[in-house]
């Protein structure tokens, strides 16, 4: 799974935060992070928990009280992950999700992607859908507004230009 997290994280953040200058990048390593991770551990584990997103946002929020400009281009990792265990449905499998106030130990909980394998393309589809769609607003198609992106992680809406 990977266009389902990123189109599922972008688009919320939009919606919500409205920040015509978040950076994205974070937002992406974060969400993609949980899998990545706990795929070489062998299985849902640490970064598939509550506990983890919690303690990265409390950490960040900690070391940056006096940057904000540290802050801001951090807390998009925290967001990530915890979108990833929304839009993983992380939350179903509760010993994993809510460890160590269940028990300290993980058994074999499988990561939720490997749960539902068929179920993984019909929501890659939609990812890629939803990004076809983000490309348009933000004119991504243009070479140059892609290398803006890269430089700054900031999407803007062609229409917000006009």
């Amino acid at each position: 799974m990977f266009f389902w997290f990123v189109a599922t994280a972008i688009f919320s953040v939009r919606f919500v935060f409205q920040d015509p200058r978040f950076d994205y990048r974070l937002l992406v390593v974060g969400v993609l992070l949980p899998d990545v991770i706990d795929i070489w551990w062998g299985g849902a584990r640490v970064l598939h928990t509550l506990l983890f997103s919690v303690a990265l946002l409390v950490v960040i929020m900690l070391t940056t009280q006096n940057k904000k400009v540290i802050r801001k281009r951090t807390l998009p990792l925290a967001i990530g992950t915890f979108m990833h265990l929304i839009y993983d449905g992380a939350f179903t499998a509760t010993k994993v999700f809510w460890w160590p106030f269940g028990g300290v130990s993980f058994g074999d909980a499988e990561l939720p992607v490997a749960q539902r394998m068929g179920l993984n393309i019909a929501m890659e589809i939609v990812g890629v859908i939803m990004l076809v769609v983000l490309v348009r607003q933000c004119g991504l198609t243009n070479a140059e507004r892609r290398r803006e992106f890269m430089r700054t992680g900031v999407l803007s809406s062609v229409s917000q230009e006009k």
